[in-house]
């Protein structure tokens, strides 16, 4: 008798019990790793958003004079911090810094508004909600010998995936490019 040698149906059956098994698992691991990248998206949009309206700010500080903490001109120094930021651009016309609140997808937000000749605009995304903008500015007396410097302490959070949020504190600084002594 000639037997040709040939898989069983338990052997098949097997087979393909593993492979299923595999692939389950290998597909569940991919559908995590899509998740995980686009929460980490999610969160690099809102932070490249912050660091966009961060840049803007420091370039235009550094290049301004008359730095004041507060809502007008000439309050110089605030080592306490304060929530406003007020100082004359490289065009000599007066800019303000402050926080305020703007529609996100979850409801009111907090922002960082820019206040150019009486005209506001938003710096920052409605992903970002801004809950802490602090100014804090040194150098402005007269007679200090400093050159003035404004230090911008940021806290909030940024909200990605369907309503989840992720706290960040950023700080920077700026100094005044032209000298003030």
């Amino acid at each position: 008798m000639n037997y040709k040698r040939a898989y069983t149906l338990v052997e098949l059956i097997v087979a393909v019990g593993l492979f299923a098994l595999i692939m389950l698992l290998a597909s569940g691991a991919y559908l995590m790793m899509i998740s995980l990248n686009r929460h980490a998206q999610g969160i690099a949009t809102g932070i490249d958003n912050l660091s966009f309206a961060i840049e803007t700010m420091t370039r235009n500080i550094r290049t301004g004079t008359a730095y004041s903490c507060g809502q007008s001109l000439g309050l110089g120094n605030c080592t306490g911090g304060g929530s406003s930021f007020t100082f004359k651009n490289s065009d000599d016309v007066e800019v303000t810094y402050t926080s305020g609140t703007q529609d996100g997808t979850n409801g009111p937000v907090g922002d960082i508004t820019q206040s150019v000749a009486q005209i506001s605009a938003i710096l920052t995304d409605p992903s970002v909600d801004i809950t802490g903008l602090t100014f804090y500015v040194d150098g402005t007396s007269s007679g200090d010998n400093q050159q003035p410097h404004v230090t911008i302490s940021i806290s909030g959070t940024v909200s990605y995936a369907a309503g989840k949020i992720e706290p960040f504190t950023i700080e920077t600084g700026a100094t005044m490019r032209g000298t003030d002594l």
